[in-house]
């Protein structure tokens, strides 16, 4: 039996991560199971709160906002399993989850990393997540099929290859891992997972979703629906993932389209939701771009802002 680490990152919510251990707590049957979470450098850490109700959580403070990628690589670190199971603090588990997920790595070696079905928690007959499509690599822009869809029963036994796992539900192979090295820290928020999930293709694998597996998901608890640090850093890596990935001269058309069609619909559309601030944060997006190698550890704003 494989030993699976379920690894989740906390950053000044600690309420929902609770939520989250408790709904593990009350579905899981999986026998060989270790539960790590990271506080990322919370205002008030969580550390004595879990202890006292879920003592066999190893629980990791870094001290710092690392972001996902950081701080689920810290995690992995610490992991001792054979799958890495990687959830976000505000999703909540159902029974079989754990098992219907590594049925599938198991038998499948060529699969390395699989997702379950996600639906919003808020309304759980919505469909947030049941494949993500390859990237067009002209645009950076790939699609979610299946999305806002109802009920999602026409999903209950589809398994098979998709173009990406999604980073509130994946589990990895320790294997795939340590083929491929860990998540880059340098993305922070966005995009991290999916150019994981490039190298583990590279590397020969599959990426998959399981849709009789499924997880509810509160979706952009940390960072908020509509914020200045999203819009930084969903085009920062956007960017970043292209220059990463992207055959040349398809890096070179995107760069034109980006710079002559996204730009100036984003900044129209800043300006009619009343927030013409994200100007900025996006001119910056680009400028780290320009003035940063692909590996810069410079996340090129202030956090605390």
């Amino acid at each position: 039996m494989k030993k699976v680490s379920i690894v989740t990152v906390n950053f000044n919510q600690a309420a929902v991560t609770m939520d989250l251990l408790r709904s593990i707590a009350q579905t899981n049957t999986y026998p060989d199971l270790e539960v790590i979470v990271v506080d990322n450098g919370s205002k008030h850490n969580p550390g004595l709160e879990i202890a006292a109700e879920y003592p066999d959580v190893k629980f990791i403070a870094t001290g710092a906002n690392l972001g996902f990628a950081g701080g689920n690589n810290v995690g992995i670190k610490a992991a001792t399993g054979d799958y890495y199971f990687l959830v976000n603090n505000d999703t909540e588990f159902i029974p079989g989850l754990v098992q219907k997920l590594v049925d599938t790595l198991d038998e499948h070696p060529e699969v390395g990393a699989v997702s379950p079905r996600i639906h919003y928690f808020d309304d759980q007959t919505l469909i947030q997540y049941v494949n993500f499509t390859q990237m067009n690599y002209y645009t950076c822009a790939n699609s979610s099929p299946g999305q806002f869809q109802r009920n999602g029963d026409d999903y209950n036994t589809v398994v098979g290859p998709v173009g990406y796992a999604h980073g509130a539900a994946m589990m990895v192979k320790r294997e795939a891992t340590d083929k491929v090295g860990l998540m880059y820290e340098n993305y922070f928020l966005y995009y991290e997972e999916m150019d994981w999930a490039e190298r583990i293709k590279r590397a020969g694998y599959q990426i998959w979703m399981r849709g009789d597996a499924l997880i509810y998901h509160k979706e952009s608890v940390s960072v908020g629906r509509n914020s200045w640090l999203k819009e930084y850093f969903m085009n920062r890596n956007r960017i970043l993932f292209i220059r990463r990935n992207a055959p040349a001269l398809k890096a070179l058309f995107f760069y034109f389209y980006y710079m002559l069609l996204v730009v100036p619909r984003n900044i129209i559309n800043y300006i009619r939701s009343g927030n013409a601030n994200f100007t900025g944060y996006l001119l910056k997006a680009i400028w780290w771009n320009v003035t940063n190698k692909t590996d810069s550890t410079d996340l090129g704003i202030t956090l605390s802002k």
